[in-house]
């Protein structure tokens, strides 16, 4: 009865799986969107932020990180080159939850990780799963197969 039950709504729940990853890929890039502006919109404050913190080469770091992000919410809004922007994308909430919101735990509340980390999950889902059917990547690269 169990393995019924588990195996009619694994077949109908995979029908979503597209979906899904299309509202998460909407959902992360949309948390990126805010960063990423308000770095470009001072980016001499957010270089000495950073140097702040020790980052090296803050400025260029600084350019790096806005870049990133920014190029980051269109092409997970578009779903291209998904897994490769996934990559970069991790390793900006790494360096955001090693230097930011470590020392502040985990709560959101008090500016922990707990964010980020919820990000950098996500980030690895698509990394690892794709962008699924909505996206220009499937129709770019997994439709033909």
């Amino acid at each position: 009865m169990l393995t019924t039950i588990y195996t009619l709504s694994k077949n109908i729940l995979e029908n979503f799986q597209s979906l899904s990853l299309l509202l998460a890929r909407f959902a992360v890039a949309y948390g990126f969107l805010d960063p990423a502006l308000n770095k470009w919109s001072d980016m001499g404050a957010i270089s000495d932020w950073f140097g702040s913190m020790g980052i090296p080469f803050p400025t260029l770091n600084a350019y790096m990180a806005a870049s990133t992000e920014l190029l980051g919410v269109v092409l997970l809004m578009l779903g291209l080159f998904t897994r490769l922007i996934s990559v970069p994308l991790m390793v900006i909430m790494v360096v955001a939850i090693t230097t930011v919101h470590l020392s502040h735990g985990f709560s959101a509340g008090n500016n922990g990780f707990e964010i980020p980390l919820y990000y950098m999950l996500f980030l690895f889902i698509f990394a690892s799963h794709g962008a699924g059917r909505f996206s220009v990547d499937y129709y770019l690269f997994d439709s033909k197969k």
